[in-house]
């Protein structure tokens, strides 16, 4: 008979409230440049090059980094690479704040990924020590999915508000008190997990890690932006390339960097390629929603940001929703409906028109985050259930992994769909009025301006028919690959989880 496993008291949760306002701001230092750019433009005169690097090398080294610091974090111990993480990303918060030129602040933007690296896959894998019962856990879980989601959109309007009535520094500056935080409690209140040394860490297994993400990811945003060139094309091909070489390197380790076992296993690998959909969707339809709100409607850049948080609120509902379904039903078909959900609301966006009202675009986006959120909080409590607890961090990185590959992957592929459909459109238009919707807001007026908006709504309708097949795609691959799977999807019968590997939180 497997033992019960012991319930969470108030301790660990003040922890995980401890953990997640920082992995908040991790989150949101992907976006929260954006209304910062002209301010800091301003003073340090950048490039165009300069400024894309500013906005991107954060992104970039956190992604190259995560399956790097996974693999760190379950040897030299989750807590204190989260505290070692916690004081680089306060001190280099400080460092941008105060740069005094475009390429000190490209430096410090990449120790910012750094630190921010060290914190995701630690914070999910403490989860799973500080919470051992399954439905503590998957209370757990689904708040940490939540702050990594909204995060992302609450960037720009936390920048707008600060931008408001302070200088740029500010966007860096509000992450210090977090950190701070994080400094002073983590050591009182998060437990100590490390796995019995296996051998040196392999430096060259995260030299390749590194190698292959950073060179994918590049790459295809690069053919986002800009569309076939040589040098993208290049760029994605050795970087798989290098995968390659990765993953046949850790066959033949006797202690890999990442358990290739763990990605035979349908619990772990069907939540990995279901997150990969989830984030393609979401990543590469919210550049539309953006542009929709700004350039369409005629939105500040403050209010659209604001406008965008209004979907959240079918997480609230749904999300929960979710959460009591899979304690009835199998997860996998909980799964497979929310997913489904997600591609209803996708299609209902597919129905937009240039003269839409405001109200129907929120609903149509409010309904596919709810379903998507649902979803991908069991995929992320099956994964990390199916990871033995001494490899909870590395499993946690590279299932963050394929969430930033998923969404570099929707930037570039629904980008396209919706770039070829206005070009479509507008063929007979002049070049800089033909190419993107922004080049026509800057030079075209009256008939014309009205055939641009209506061509990138043709676009966007188009591009939400491909999100939407990426989320019917992932409800059939939930219910196919994940059917059957337990609520942590492999049962743990180690006593108490591993307990015998964690330490006591120091008091």
């Amino acid at each position: 008979m497997t033992p019960t496993a012991p319930t969470a008291g108030r301790r660990e949760w003040i922890a995980l409230a401890v953990l997640m306002l920082p992995l908040l701001l991790v989150s949101m230092d992907v976006s929260i440049l954006y209304f910062a750019i002209p301010y800091i433009s301003r003073d340090l005169e950048p490039s165009a090059t300069q400024q894309l690097w500013m906005l991107d090398m954060y992104g970039f080294v956190l992604a190259g980094l995560l399956i790097t610091m996974g693999a760190l974090g379950d040897r030299v111990g989750r807590r204190r690479l989260v505290l070692a993480g916690a004081a680089l990303f306060g001190a280099a918060s400080v460092a941008a704040a105060y740069a005094h030129s475009a390429e000190q602040l490209i430096a410090v933007r990449a120790l910012l990924g750094v630190g921010g690296a060290a914190l995701m896959p630690s914070t999910l894998g403490l989860i799973r020590h500080l919470f051992r019962d399954e439905k503590q856990r998957g209370k757990a879980v689904a708040l940490w999915t939540a702050v990594m989601t909204t995060g992302i959109s609450l960037g720009p309007v936390v920048s707008g508000l600060l931008l408001a009535h302070f200088w740029w520094g500010s966007v860096f500056l509000v992450n210090l008190p977090a950190m701070a935080l994080l400094l002073v409690l983590g050591p009182l209140l998060l437990p100590e997990f490390r796995t019995p040394a296996r051998g040196p860490f392999d430096l060259l297994s995260a030299v390749l890690s590194l190698a292959t993400l950073l060179p994918v990811i590049r790459g295809v945003k690069e053919l986002a932006a800009h569309g076939y060139t040589p040098l993208s094309a290049l760029s994605v091909t050795a970087g798989l390339a290098l995968g390659v070489v990765f993953v046949r390197r850790q066959q033949r380790l006797d202690h890999p960097m990442v358990d290739l076992a763990l990605l035979r296993r349908p619990a772990f690998c069907g939540s990995l390629l279901a997150n990969l959909l989830a984030m393609f969707a979401t990543v590469g339809f919210a550049v539309f929603l953006t542009q929709y709100l700004q350039s369409v409607l005629g939105q500040s850049p403050l209010v659209a940001a604001l406008w965008s948080l209004v979907p959240m609120a079918g997480v609230a509902v749904l999300a929960p929703a979710g959460a009591l379904l899979a304690k009835r039903f199998d997860r996998a078909y909980v799964m497979g409906a929310g997913f489904a959900v997600s591609a209803c609301g996708f299609l209902w966006l597919s129905r937009v028109g240039g003269d839409s009202p405001l109200w129907f675009t929120l609903a149509g986006s409010a309904v596919y985050a709810g379903g998507l959120v649902a979803a991908m909080t069991l995929a992320n409590e099956l994964a990390l259930g199916a990871a033995p607890p001494e490899r909870a961090g590395s499993a946690a990185a590279v299932l963050e992994s394929g969430q930033e590959l998923g969404g570099a992957l929707g930037m570039a592929i629904l980008g396209s769909i919706g770039a070829a459909v206005y070009r479509s459109d507008m063929a007979g238009a002049p070049g800089a009025v033909r190419e993107t919707l922004g080049g026509a807001t800057a030079v075209a007026h009256g008939a014309l301006l009205t055939s641009a908006h209506h061509a990138f709504v043709h676009g966007l309708d188009f591009a939400a028919v491909g999100a939407a097949v990426a989320m019917a795609g992932a409800a059939v691959l939930s219910v196919v690959l994940l059917r059957g799977a337990g609520p942590a999807g492999e049962p743990d019968n180690s006593p108490a989880g591993g307990r015998q590997s964690v330490s006591a939180p120091v008091g």
